[in-house]
């Protein structure tokens, strides 16, 4: 890394992990081989480590794979450089994963009205805060049923985070 950011070398491999020092102004082309793996915010993020001095910059996507929801997700990050708009993109076609366990896309195990509306589930999150800050334990009458509903999830292993 050092070298590459002293300009003694030309050509960087890496993995992933590396991405996040980079920040060399004469960096002017990242390849991004398999970007069907990585989220849109990600690949944003990974664009980002190029054009940052007064050179041209590209990126390049590569990937196997044609399908569909691939090609509409790499030409999302083509057409948009505002991560914000990525990453709602990302979550209206992957899904959020699971909200309590280690799966990053798809639908997750609960039933919501609609799981990409971004504001919904905020406002959901910042509710179930107030509840929680109230009555940690959900010991009150009211929460009885939220009580039971989560003791039953927790059982059938939906939320399990293994």
């Amino acid at each position: 890394m050092r070298a590459f950011a002293n300009n003694e070398i030309q050509i960087l491999v890496s993995t992933s992990v590396v991405e996040v020092g980079i920040d060399v102004p004469n960096a002017t082309l990242i390849m991004i081989e398999g970007a069907e793996r990585f989220g849109l915010a990600q690949l944003h993020q990974f664009r980002g480590r190029v054009g940052r001095g007064e050179y041209k910059s590209f990126c390049l996507l590569q990937t196997d794979l044609s399908a569909s929801d691939i090609t509409e997700r790499l030409k999302a990050v083509e057409a948009s450089t505002d991560g914000f708009v990525l990453a709602e993109k990302d979550l209206q076609l992957r899904g959020p994963g699971q909200f309590l366990g280690t799966r990053q896309s798809g639908l997750p195990d609960l039933h919501l009205t609609n799981v990409t509306d971004a504001r919904l589930i905020d406002l959901a999150r910042r509710e179930a805060d107030k509840v929680l800050a109230k009555d940690p334990e959900l010991s009150a009458e009211d929460y009885q049923p939220l009580a039971q509903r989560l003791k039953e999830f927790w059982a059938s292993g939906a939320g399990d985070l293994s």
